[in-house]
């Protein structure tokens, strides 16, 4: 069977840990490995995964700095050890119980990495933001432009890799620059990529959404950087 490395980067996510990590667990996908990266929380996340979850995953890893959703997915990436890896954000945005057919691509040996996206598909979409909805969609054209991939959602969280190629990709960004520098970086080496539709929860910024309009410029600059040169 081949094993599934979930890996799931959190900041202060205290009110949603609980159910995450057990949709997680309870996923159809049977061999799965759980690595939690607590980028150091301070609204009580911490000692929920150390009194609670400790033992209910393979592994929680604690940062002693906030230091961005970039380096707790570095950080989760270079322990994985099965033979794919797969993000998952700790919110409740994302369903793991559609696992099998992000990973399905892979199996059948059509694709090395999947993005899972919220724009194509017939699964439920929350109704929330035209201009973050417009954003998404404009950096998604821009990094089109630039790796002549044909995208719909570059910006998604759902994103499943062969674990020998994302373990072998240095990642520099420490925020949500992710997005943009990886994929460049899979365009340039040529690989496979496919995408699946998936629903979409979303969830507000009083709700604890945490990306803004800095992160979108910041991907401007990391798509230009990551495609015109190399990193």
């Amino acid at each position: 069977m081949t094993t599934l490395s979930i890996i799931i980067p959190c900041y202060n996510e205290k009110n949603t840990i609980h159910d995450i990590i057990r949709k997680v667990n309870a996923s159809p996908y049977p061999d799965k490995e759980i690595i939690i990266v607590d980028d150091y929380s301070t609204d009580g996340t911490r000692e929920v995964l150390k009194n609670t979850f400790e033992s209910q995953v393979a592994r929680v890893i604690y940062h002693d700095v906030n230091q961005g959703k970039g380096a707790a997915l570095r950080t989760g990436i270079q322990a994985a050890t099965g033979d794919l890896v797969i993000i998952q954000d700790a919110d409740l945005e994302y369903d793991p119980n559609e696992y099998p057919k992000l990973v399905q691509p892979i199996l059948e040996g059509k694709a090395d990495v999947v993005y899972g996206s919220r724009f194509i598909g017939g699964e439920p979409h929350r109704v929330l933001f035209f201009w973050h909805s417009l954003g998404n969609q404009l950096l998604t054209l821009l990094s089109n432009m630039f790796t002549n991939l044909n995208l719909t959602d570059m910006e998604t969280c759902y994103k499943v890799f062969k674990r020998d190629i994302i373990q072998s990709i240095v990642i520099h960004e420490n925020r949500f620059g992710f997005e943009p520098e990886i994929t460049a970086k899979l365009a340039k080496r040529g690989c496979r990529i496919y995408e699946v539709g998936i629903s979409y929860y979303g969830r507000t910024y009083d709700e604890g959404k945490k990306i803004n309009w800095k992160d979108g410029v910041r991907a401007i600059y990391c798509i230009l950087k990551y495609n015109l040169f190399k990193n």
